[in-house]
C-alpha cells in the first residue's frame, strides 16, 4: 500500500440554527487515483465537532418521524381503527429496521475506525461489502412478510376491519423495506465519513413529497390506509436514488458487488449485538401491544399516538447518539484516547439538558400534543396517561441511547444490547404483574416500561466510565 497524500483541505464557514459554528474541516485525500472527503473529527474543539455533526443528523431524525406523524395525522382522521391498523403493521416493518441494523451498525463501526485511520483501501471495500450485505439480508426479509402477512397480523386478534386494513399497510410498507435499508445504509456511511448534512438534505425531499402525496392518496384517491404506505414508499425510493447520486461525490467503488465474506462476517459480528436487541425489544413490543390489546383498540390507538409523540425524544437525542458514535469512532481509529473521554462528557452534558426538557413537555404539556392526532375521548384519555408516565423516564433513556452510541464508536456494542435485552425483557413479567385490576390496570403496563428505562439509563453510563477509567484499547 503507498503512501498517502492529503491533497485539500477547506474551511468553510457555516451557521446551524442559533448555535454558530466557527468551522467545518474537510479533508479530501488522494490515494491511488481515488479520493475520499471527509470531515476530520480528530481535531478541533469537540463541542462545536459535536454541534455541527448532531443537529442535520437531529434534523434528519426528525424528518424521519415526520414521515410517521404526517401518516397518523393523515390516518387519524379516517379513524382509531386504521390508527390501530397502522400500528399493527408497523411492528414488523419496525422489526425490518431492527435486522437492518445488524448491516448498519457493524458498517457504521469499521468504516468510521478505517476512516480514522485514513485506510483508503478497506474504507472501500467495507462500503461494498455493506451494500452486497444490505441487499440479501433485505430480500430474505420482505419476501416472508409479503407471503405471510395475513398469519402475521392475525397474532393480534383483531377485529376484521382492523386486519384488513394492517395486512395492505404491511405488504405495501413490507415493498417499501428495500429502499429504507439502503437510506439507513447510506445516511450511516455518509456520518461515518463526518458527513451529516448530506442526509438531512435528501430526507427533506422525501418528507416534503410524503406531506403532498398523503392527503391526495388517502382522501382524493379514496386509498386509505393504502395510500398511506404508498406516499411513504415513493418518498423513500426517491431518496435511495439521491442518496446513490450524491454520495459519488465523498466515495467512488468500482462496484457495490463484493466477495469479501470476511468482511461481511467482520461486520456482521459487530452489528449483530445491536440487531438481536432491536429485533428482541421489537419482540418485546408486539407482546406488550397484545397484553395492551385487551384493552380494545382505544389503547392500541394510544399507546401508538404516545410512541409518534415519544420519538421527539428518540429523534433528538438520535442526533447527539450519530455524533458522538462518528466522533469516537474515528478518533478511537486515530489513537486519541483523551479526546474519545471529553468527547464522551460533553455529550453527557448535552444530553442531559435534551431530557429534561422533554420530561417536562411530556409530564406537564401532554393533552396538547395527543389532541394534534385523535379527538375520541377515550383515547385522549389513554394516551395522556402514557405520556406522563414515559415522561418520568425520558431523562435516563437518554443517558442510554448516548451511551450506546459511544459504545458502538469503539466497537464494543454488546455490552448495551446485553443490558438492554435483559431489562426491556422485565417489562413483559412485570407489566403483566403491575396491569392486573388490583393494582394499576393498562397505566401498569406504562409503569413497566418507564421503570426499565431508569434502570438502562443508570447502568449503561456508569459501566462505560468504568471502560474509560481503564483505559481504552483497540482489541
Amino acid at each position: 500500500m503507498g503512501g498517502i497524500l492529503v491533497g485539500r483541505i477547506t474551511i468553510i464557514p457555516q451557521r446551524i440554527g442559533a448555535v454558530s459554528i466557527n468551522f467545518k474541516l474537510t479533508e479530501t485525500i488522494y490515494f491511488e487515483g481515488d479520493f475520499m472527503k471527509k470531515v476530520d473529527l480528530t481535531t478541533g474543539d469537540i463541542k462545536k465537532i459535536l454541534l455541527s455533526l448532531a443537529f442535520p443528523i437531529m434534523g434528519s431524525s426528525f424528518l424521519q418521524m415526520i414521515y410517521g406523524l404526517v401518516d397518523m395525522f393523515w390516518v387519524g382522521k379516517i379513524g382509531s381503527n386504521a390508527v390501530a391498523a397502522v400500528g399493527t403493521a408497523s411492528f414488523f416493518i419496525n422489526l425490518g429496521y431492527a435486522i437492518n441494523s445488524m448491516i448498519v451498525i457493524g458498517a457504521g463501526i469499521k468504516i468510521s475506525h478505517v476512516i480514522g485511520a485514513k485506510d483508503i483501501e478497506n474504507t472501500k471495500e467495507y462500503i461494498k461489502a455493506s451494500c452486497t450485505l444490505n441487499f440479501l439480508m433485505a430480500v430474505s426479509f420482505i419476501l416472508p412478510i409479503i407471503i405471510f402477512s395475513k398469519n402475521l397480523v392475525r397474532f393480534f386478534n383483531l377485529e376484521n376491519e382492523v386486519e384488513k386494513m394492517a395486512q395492505i399497510y404491511l405488504i405495501i410498507g413490507g415493498i417499501g423495506l428495500i429502499f429504507k435499508f439502503f437510506n439507513f445504509l447510506y445516511t450511516r456511511i455518509l456520518n461515518s465519513y463526518g458527513e451529516s448534512k448530506l442526509p438531512f438534505k435528501i430526507s427533506s425531499v422525501g418528507v416534503i413529497l410524503n406531506i403532498i402525496l398523503d392527503p391526495i392518496f388517502i382522501f382524493v384517491f379514496d386509498w386509505g390506509v393504502a395510500g398511506a404506505a404508498i406516499a411513504t414508499v415513493l418518498a423513500e425510493g426517491i431518496n435511495t436514488y439521491l442518496f446513490v447520486k450524491k454520495s459519488k461525490d465523498y466515495f467512488k467503488v468500482e462496484s457495490y458487488i463484493s466477495k469479501s465474506w470476511s468482511k461481511m462476517k467482520e461486520m456482521m459480528s459487530l452489528g449483530t449485538p445491536i440487531a438481536l436487541q432491536r429485533v428482541l425489544f421489537t419482540g418485546f413490543g408486539i407482546t406488550i401491544a397484545k397484553i395492551i390489546s385487551q384493552w380494545g383498540p382505544d389503547a392500541i390507538a394510544a399507546q401508538k399516538i404516545g410512541l409518534q409523540i415519544e420519538s421527539i425524544t428518540f429523534m433528538t437525542i438520535a442526533g447527539l447518539q450519530g455524533a458522538i458514535s462518528s466522533f469516537i469512532g474515528q478518533n478511537y481509529g486515530a489513537g486519541l484516547e483523551n479526546r474519545i473521554k471529553m468527547g464522551y462528557k460533553k455529550a453527557m452534558h448535552l444530553c442531559t439538558g435534551i431530557g429534561v426538557v422533554t420530561t417536562g413537555v411530556f409530564v406537564f404539556f401532554p393533552e396538547y400534543l395527543v389532541r394534534i392526532f385523535v379527538e375520541k375521548p377515550e383515547t385522549v384519555e389513554i394516551a395522556i396517561n402514557y405520556m406522563r408516565i414515559i415522561g418520568l423516564s425520558q431523562l435516563f433513556m437518554c443517558y442510554e441511547i448516548v451511551t450506546n452510541g459511544a459504545f458502538s464508536g469503539v466497537g464494543k456494542p454488546k455490552v448495551p444490547s446485553i443490558i438492554s435485552i435483559i431489562f426491556t425483557s422485565l417489562r413483559i413479567p412485570a407489566a403483566l404483574i403491575l396491569s392486573k385490576e388490583e393494582y394499576f390496570g393498562l397505566n401498569g403496563v406504562w409503569i413497566s416500561i418507564s421503570l426499565s428505562s431508569v434502570v438502562k439509563g443508570v447502568l449503561s453510563p456508569l459501566i462505560f466510565k468504568k471502560y474509560l477509567n481503564e483505559g481504552v484499547d483497540k482489541k
